[in-house]
């Protein structure tokens, strides 16, 4: 059992009970089930890792002698040239899983230079080796690295060139002075060890710390929300915030940790920081995270601060579309951990795949090909790095009245070797009614998100990216297990049974809305009269018009809505949003029945076509046909992990068992708290600015002579 005396983290635990004869019970399960589904390594693979480390740590020390020697140094300093390895990431923190790839970080003294030696003559030694295959050098990401695989053993390789002569063979990168006269890339590659052993040091049981850490990875990877690269979370993340759960529970065991761990995300009200420890502004200089005093800093959705100095935000990738997706995410495992204790669900449950195809009903899907396989190699990891900028380009041209949820996996065709697939899922905003018809123009931001990927320094011949969008309907099958599309939606699942309940929810509430309405105009009319209540029968009349002219068209429209607003000028010449021939359609937001020539620049996408369109418009209808609509609400999830936490202010407000967020700085004054609500205050602001803005709205005449009726 831990040491209760002492105190973990920035605050007092909110629990040191420990574990009952119950969580020792479902711990065994939780560590039974994670051994079943394969995420503990074999003895043998244990030790093959163990000797390419081994293998890894000679060619480095080979590498230093020889460019020690080619750069004519002394006897004495040639003789005594080393340089050091270091691991960190889940092999270091000892949750890493079959085939998963070794972060290591390789030490080297000021003679050897990151450019002209590591991804020079290393390199070149590498590239040589026949052990060494996969070679893939990345020296202009942010941080420089690379990756290879060695004896069939995936290694991601960093370097960290330090103002010393000699490296010692025991040199502690601890300490804070290691940083001393240190460059910018090789203080950033020293903070992967330095994060992974502080956090080691900081949660007060290991063991209870892998387990937990285990399954919520595997947890996350399951509900597809764990890629930093896309926005979500990674390794380094997740392993901070179970951390701090270790923290807030010293006492307890994995069972009760996965539970704590939900339901304290599920309160947490955002975008205060989840610290290990308290900040240490350090004497080095070097900037750490402050939103007081760093403008950048205040953009940060869910802050994750690395508890090593210098302390940075882990998590500064994710996005108002990803936050909202990994809260709706934390909510539903707070409620499956619920029902658990009740006996009314088990593990499977809890981990239980996100079907992403089928929880949407409109999809990005991105193309990218090359002419051979190392050209793709390239491709598509500039390509995923850039991704992110697609998902923050929508919602920031939409002002966030349009939400991504991308993939966090490439798909590829067999039938095309040398083409990968990614796709992302789109809605509209929760909570914001559809109007009449609406419209989003997409082909700007795509264009610019295009531009930005084709800038791509490495680029040649060959390199191609397309960007279509396509219907659940026209999924490809090669996305699904044996490229065969499933012939029904998943049944009996959690996430189904959420479903019907929201969709049974929502239509009785739609069913009284409907007899309100109803009512009310019943008694304003008169019979024969040609009052506001007959022009309601008409217009609901010509909308059935539309629904017998939508089942018999070609064409669909996309239910994707947008809201329109200043600061935002598109080209008109590519169908811009604020464009004359929509202005025209519009008259003090309302549709105007004058209108009798559809809008030039609506473009509505073929229903036959399987293949994916190229971005054009993306147009909303307000009454479908009951045939689609039924269609549709077969497949539809109803997006129930946003629905379960609809009411933010709800969510937000039931934090009386969360610690404030409360530090000191180096004059003792409160530190971050104060500036975090103030930014709460100017991002509420911000949003409730943004809801005033005009919506476009398209009158069903137009979409009816548009669709050739």
């Amino acid at each position: 059992m831990a040491n209760v005396q002492q105190r973990y983290g920035i605050t007092e635990p909110i629990s040191l009970g420990g574990p009952t004869e119950l969580d020792v019970v479902k711990t065994r399960e939780l560590e039974k089930y994670l051994q079943d589904v394969g995420l503990y390594e074999g003895k043998e693979e244990a030790v093959r890792r163990e000797e390419v480390l081994g293998r890894l740590d000679q060619i480095v020390k080979t590498w230093i002698k020889t460019i020690s020697r080619a750069k004519g140094l002394n006897d004495q300093l040639l003789h005594e040239a080393n340089a050091e390895i270091f691991t960190f990431g889940s092999y270091r923190l000892g949750v890493h899983g079959p085939g998963a790839d070794i972060d290591t970080l390789c030490v080297g003294p000021r003679h050897a230079t990151r450019e002209g030696d590591f991804f020079g003559e290393l390199q070149r030694m590498l590239s040589e080796m026949p052990e060494v295959t996969e070679l893939h050098p990345v020296p202009d990401a942010h941080v420089p690295l690379m990756g290879f695989k060695l004896n069939g053993v995936s290694i991601d390789l960093l370097y960290a060139q330090l103002p010393l002569w000699v490296i010692p063979k025991d040199l502690d990168i601890s300490q804070d002075s290691i940083l001393q006269n240190a460059d910018e890339q090789t203080v950033r590659s020293l903070n992967g060890c330095r994060v992974t052993d502080q956090i080691l040091r900081l949660v007060p049981n290991i063991e209870s710390f892998r387990t937990t850490l285990r399954c919520m990875r595997f947890w996350a990877k399951r509900r597809g929300v764990y890629s930093n690269v896309s926005g979500f979370l990674g390794g380094i993340n997740w392993a901070l915030l179970v951390a701090r759960i270790c923290q807030l529970y010293p006492n307890a065991l994995p069972n009760m940790l996965a539970s704590r761990f939900f339901r304290v995300y599920t309160q947490w009200r955002w975008p205060n920081p989840v610290l290990l420890c308290s900040m240490d502004e350090g004497s080095l200089g070097l900037q750490v995270w402050d939103p007081r005093r760093n403008p950048k800093d205040r953009l940060h959705m869910m802050p994750i601060i690395t508890p090593a100095y210098p302390c940075m935000n882990s998590s500064y990738n994710v996005s108002a579309s990803t936050l909202r997706i990994m809260t709706g995410e934390f909510q539903r495992g707070k409620d499956i951990c619920e029902a658990m204790e009740a006996n009314k669900a088990d593990w499977d449950t809890l981990f239980e795949p996100f079907a992403f195809f089928e929880a949407y009903k409109n999809y990005l899907q991105i193309d990218i090909s090359a002419a051979n396989v190392d050209d793709l190699r390239k491709w598509k990891g500039w390509v995923e790095s850039r991704l992110r900028q697609l998902t923050l380009k929508i919602e920031r041209h939409t002002y966030d009245m349009l939400q991504c949820h991308p993939h966090t996996h490439d798909y590829q065709d067999a039938s095309r070797p040398l083409h990968c697939s990614y796709f992302m899922g789109l809605q509209r905003k929760q909570g914001v009614p559809a109007a009449e018809g609406e419209q989003f123009d997409m082909r700007r931001t795509v264009e610019e998100f295009k531009h930005t990927v084709n800038g791509y320094m490495l680029w040649i011949p060959g390199m191609e990216i397309s960007v279509g969008h396509i219907k659940r309907r026209s999924i490809p099958g090669f996305v699904f297990p044996g490229g065969i599309r499933p012939s029904h939606t998943s049944k009996g699942t959690w996430d189904s049974k959420r479903r019907s309940e929201n969709r049974i929810s929502s239509t009785a509430s739609a069913a009284t809305t409907t007899t309100t309405t109803t009512n009310e105009a019943s008694s304003e009319s008169k019979p024969g009269s040609n009052s506001s209540g007959d022009g309601k029968k008409r217009k609901w009349g010509d909308d059935e018009t539309l629904t017998d002219q939508l089942r018999n068209s070609k064409h669909v429209a996309v239910s994707v809505p947008v809201e329109n607003g200043e600061g935002w000028s598109p080209d008109p010449s590519v169908g811009s949003i604020c464009s004359s021939p929509l202005k025209d359609c519009c008259t003090n937001g309302k549709s105007d029945p004058a209108i009798k020539d559809p809008p030039e620049n609506v473009l509505l996408f073929s229903k036959d076509a399987t293949e994916n369109h190229p971005i054009e418009k993306i147009a909303t209808l307000q009454a479908p046909s009951q045939e689609t609509e039924e269609l549709e609400d077969g497949f539809d999830f109803g997006n129930q992990v946003i629905e379960q936490i609809s009411n933010k202010d709800a969510t937000l407000g039931a934090t009386a068992t969360i610690p404030p967020f409360e530090t000191t700085n180096s004059n003792g004054s409160p530190f971050f708290y104060g500036a975090v609500e103030e930014l709460e205050s100017e991002v509420s602001h911000r949003a409730s600015v943004q809801q005033r803005k005009p919506i476009i709205k398209l009158s069903f005449t137009s979409l009816g002579k548009t669709n050739g009726k």
